[in-house]
């Protein structure tokens, strides 16, 4: 579905939130990313490895009056670092996006390439994962300490955006709710508001697990609209669900004991202790689990998900039947993935890096000692690193 360019400007948004708490000053960083000896360094594929050398690379929208977007403990933002929310309309009439913004209190970036894009995965929003405060810095505040415009959307069905009244409902024999189609077009939407809202022509993508299938389709049919993509743990083809595999349902739960189950699978028996710092797992459960309020009532707690996704897993991907064309991906694309991820595991990236034929400079990164949840682990920094580096990088030609 191609995107149109940008138009006229919208209207409609909050105050910016004064920035508080400790400097997001450069020699703070590593100690906030989990920088130490037991940091491993990423191996490169496609460029030259980066070891070491520290953590640090060289309808109408509705302000954020919404009573319901801010909890009353919020969290307070690294000195000079602003945040904004916004609600805005989303792929179809009735749709609102959840959209979340960090940029730099001394003013905004120049140019396309320092304005980013975040899109999430299967089942967790954007909003909880890209911009949760570990050590007091979030992978938003990094990127925005170090001079970028960083967004994240929650497609509909998931975090603070609309949720289709079928969740409210026993799954049992309703369709799959947020479709492929759907989640593309929520993500053209917020992209476009990002572009009329800045003035630009074109932002960097970064998306995550199935959200990578998502930004790869819409910068494939969208070329123009796309400085860099960078797809971190990407989805490839994959094996076939079982012949006996139940129906789906509208949407699929899943309990805090179950998300780390799944978190650590794969995961050697002596590096587990070690892999997500004290208090950090329960940070992002409380967060994430608290969007949805309707699972947190159950007991246990759930959170609920929309199985779009996973009928695209079951009819596409698991057939072989990718949802968009490598070769159309013409801008410069970064793949990176954990050696410890099972969900998205490498040899997927190894699979997709050679089918990237038009790209002026795409690279392929396998990170150490991380799983497909990385960015919220101890070595987290050197994926920050490697995404930092590819979009800090000139654009050839």
């Amino acid at each position: 579905m191609p995107e149109a360019g940008p138009g006229a400007a919208a209207g409609g948004c909050a105050a910016p939130e004064a920035a508080a708490g400790p400097p997001l000053g450069r020699a703070a960083l590593p100690a906030a990313l989990g920088a130490g000896p037991r940091e491993a360094g990423p191996h490169g594929v496609g460029q030259r490895g980066l070891g070491r050398r520290g953590l640090l690379a060289a309808g109408a929208v509705l302000p954020l009056a919404v009573p319901a977007l801010r909890p009353g403990a919020a969290q307070a933002q690294p000195a000079g670092v602003v945040l904004e929310e916004f609600l805005v309309p989303g792929g179809d009439n009735g749709v609102q996006l959840y959209l979340r913004n960090k940029r730099p209190e001394a003013g905004l970036p120049s140019g396309p390439g320092r304005t980013v894009l975040f899109v999430h995965g299967a089942t967790y929003p954007a909003s909880t994962t890209f911009d949760l405060p570990l050590a007091g810095v979030s992978w938003m505040d990094y990127m925005a300490g170090r001079g970028f415009d960083v967004w994240s959307v929650d497609l509909r069905g998931y975090g603070r955006s609309t949720r289709d009244p079928a969740m409210s409902r026993p799954p049992e024999g309703g369709a799959p709710l947020t479709t492929p189609d759907q989640a593309v077009s929520d993500l053209a939407a917020a992209a476009r508001f990002i572009r009329e809202r800045r003035g630009l022509n074109k932002l960097a993508h970064i998306g995550w697990s199935w959200g990578t299938t998502l930004a790869a389709r819409f910068a494939a049919e969208n070329p123009t609209l796309v400085e860099k993509l960078v797809l971190y743990a990407p989805v490839w083809t994959m094996p076939p669900a079982p012949a006996d595999a139940p129906p789906l349902g509208a949407y699929r739960s899943v309990t805090r004991a179950q998300a780390r189950e799944q978190w650590l699978s794969g995961v050697p028996d002596n590096k587990r202790a070690g892999l997500i710092p004290p208090g950090w797992f329960e940070h992002w459960a409380d967060t994430t689990f608290a969007t949805d309020p309707d699972g947190s009532r159950q007991v246990p707690g759930v959170l609920r998900a929309p199985n779009g996704v996973m009928q695209d897993f079951r009819e596409n991907w698991g057939r072989d039947k990718p949802g968009y064309d490598p070769a159309r991906l013409s801008m410069p694309v970064l793949l990176t993935v954990a050696e410890w991820d099972r969900l998205t595991p490498p040899d997927r990236a190894f699979a997709l890096f050679p089918l990237i034929t038009t790209s002026p400079g795409k690279r392929l990164v396998v990170l150490g000692e991380g799983t497909h949840t990385i960015m919220l682990e101890r070595n987290r920094g050197t994926l920050f690193q490697t995404v930092q580096v590819f979009l800090e990088e000139p654009v050839a030609g």
